[in-house]
């Protein structure tokens, strides 16, 4: 098989997406500690996990290893990993209970917030373009991806690829979210579930944590209709997202 016209792609795809992949493992993992450290826990803080260095939290299987082998075994259309967790001690916060579920929703936050900031800068590379029009038209009909890949096919300026990076951070912001946020252990809508439950069924809950990384391997790769089941799932929470985030911060170009 000629790999030779992949390989171009793979590198674009890693010149778009590398910075906001490292931002927003960064900010997801160090606002987990910036909080539990709030609310009583100096774990983090001790090991010096509430930094923005992202070297603080790559870990060397989930945030290189898998990635890299996704990517080329997708061709480029697919990226899964994770991050060195943040260690929380819940014992040691004031009112571990809810005070678990702050520490959980952090993570999310933060990457919601990445994303408006994301959008909001898209937004800004757009109107300074001389292309102006014709990016907001494909933002409008084809979103953030549609974006990606336009600068992915035919970007001619740093202008188009800055506009492609900010549309790579958005989308990537998005998914992390939303993943976080699905009800599996250990992801943070696993913690936030635990937090909500009766204790007896919280401790039962507890228990499906090991498990929870082969749950979400089984999901990424079972077929379901062409895709996925992890994809059945998020692809209508991201195109909802991304679609109200659009509606936020794109404008009529002068």
């Amino acid at each position: 098989m000629d790999v030779t016209p992949f390989v171009p792609h793979l590198v674009k795809t890693f010149a778009l997406y590398a910075l906001p992949v490292l931002f927003a493992i960064t900010l997801h993992e160090a606002a987990h500690g910036y909080v539990a450290r709030h609310f009583g826990d100096m774990t983090a803080h001790a090991q010096g996990r509430i930094s923005l260095n992202p070297l603080r939290h790559v870990d060397l299987v989930g945030t290189i290893v898998v990635p890299l082998v996704i990517l080329v075994l997708s061709s480029g259309r697919f990226l899964f990993g994770w991050a060195k967790p943040v260690p929380v001690n819940y014992s040691a916060l004031r009112k571990p209970r809810p005070h678990m579920a702050w520490v959980a929703v952090a993570g999310p936050a933060a990457n919601l917030a990445m994303a408006l900031g994301w959008a909001v800068a898209m937004r800004l590379f757009i109107s300074a373009n001389e292309n102006a029009e014709a990016w907001v038209r494909i933002a409008r009909a084809r979103g953030a991806g549609g974006l990606v890949d336009v600068v992915m096919e035919h970007a001619g300026s740093a202008g188009d690829f800055l506009i492609g990076v900010c549309a790579a951070g958005l989308l990537v912001n998005l998914v992390f979210m939303l993943l976080n946020l699905l009800p599996v252990l250990p992801l943070d809508g696993g913690r936030i579930l635990a937090s909500l439950l009766p204790r007896r069924a919280a401790g039962r809950f507890a228990k499906s944590e090991r498990w929870g990384l082969m749950v979400l391997l089984l999901l990424m790769f079972i077929p379901i209709y062409g895709t996925n089941a992890l994809s059945m799932i998020l692809s209508p929470l991201l195109f909802e997202s991304e679609a109200l985030v659009r509606a936020m911060v794109l404008f009529r170009a002068t």
